[in-house]
């Protein structure tokens, strides 16, 4: 019941200035969300990567309703990519991209966000990088897929999301192996209904193991996307069993959480990279994530108390 009520904060300009004038709402945001521009977070970008680590970029924002907004959200890659082009990072700093901030749920909006993206991705290519694409809700996956297979023609490198909670990633995970695809498995935060996903933690995990298993078994590239100690420990011994060596996987975690495994990983010659979200719409944003799943309310609190 949590969730509804999140979501009509999130829409609640009252709620909006109450909440953001809170301080305890700008030490979590500051912590998560590390600036607002691409001046910003310039020096989160160096600092990282001087430590070894690797990034993917997420320009914060999902609530898209008309077309100019998907073309102000394209425009902010373009100018983050402009921007990496200078400081010679393109091969340690890609991108995420959630294609609903692109235009996906607006009326043709299939091929307007597949066309807003493409242009991000051909971009991403010319500096030496690529994008991934987030998943998102279980409906928005079909179009999701099909314009990842689509730009996978001329950007092989396109990587995307998968989600274990879903009952329907252990197929798609068989197919993007396959494929030879750049694949990043989360366990999913996105309230979806028991018709389609498992809702025990335990169920989640275990299908996690087994879809991580497929992929490293395949002939893609896995990104672990998970800061749970065990999971890691377990994605360490398949890759091992698989005989993949240090640069054929990588690690991924948000900014912000467990940053002493994100140096601990770096150190053991493992790929590290670190999910770092900024923009203007972080109340939207925060918000969002909490109404997906409110439980991520005590993991930001207790990650906030352990300060990393």
């Amino acid at each position: 019941m949590l969730g509804p009520v999140i979501l009509a904060a999130s829409r609640s300009d009252r709620m909006r200035r109450l909440i953001s004038a809170a301080p305890v709402t700008k030490q979590v945001v500051d912590r998560f969300i590390p600036g607002e521009t691409v001046d910003d977070i310039v020096p989160i970008i160096k600092d990282l990567t001087g430590k070894g680590l690797e990034l993917t970029m997420d320009v914060v924002g999902e609530d898209i309703t008309t077309p100019e907004q998907s073309h102000a959200a394209r425009d902010a890659y373009l100018a983050l990519i402009d921007r990496l082009a200078v400081l010679d990072l393109g091969e340690q700093v890609e991108m995420s991209v959630k294609l609903s901030m692109f235009g996906q749920a607006l009326e043709g909006g299939h091929e307007l966000a597949l066309a807003n993206v493409r242009q991000v991705v051909v971009a991403a290519a010319a500096i030496g990088t690529t994008v991934t694409l987030d998943a998102e809700d279980h409906t928005t996956l079909d179009s999701m897929f099909a314009i990842h297979e689509e730009l996978r023609k001329d950007f092989p490198q396109t990587g995307c999301v998968i989600q274990a909670y879903l009952f329907r990633t252990e197929a798609d995970a068989r197919r993007l192996a396959a494929a030879g695809s750049r694949v990043r498995l989360v366990k999913g935060a996105y309230k979806e209904p028991a018709e389609v996903a498992y809702q025990n933690k335990h169920e989640i995990d275990k299908a996690y193991v087994r879809i991580l298993k497929i992929l490293m078994e395949g002939e893609g590239y896995p990104m672990i996307g998970s800061h749970d100690p065990r999971l890691i420990s377990i994605a360490q011994e398949l890759a091992h069993r698989a005989g993949r060596k240090p640069d054929e996987y990588e690690f991924q975690m948000l900014y912000g959480i467990r940053g002493d495994e994100h140096l601990r990983l770096a150190a053991e010659g493992h790929r590290m990279r670190v999910y770092t979200a900024y923009g203007t719409d972080w109340y939207g944003y925060f918000m969002r994530r909490l109404a997906e799943k409110p439980a991520n309310l005590r993991f930001f609190v207790r990650s906030m108390i352990s300060k990393g």
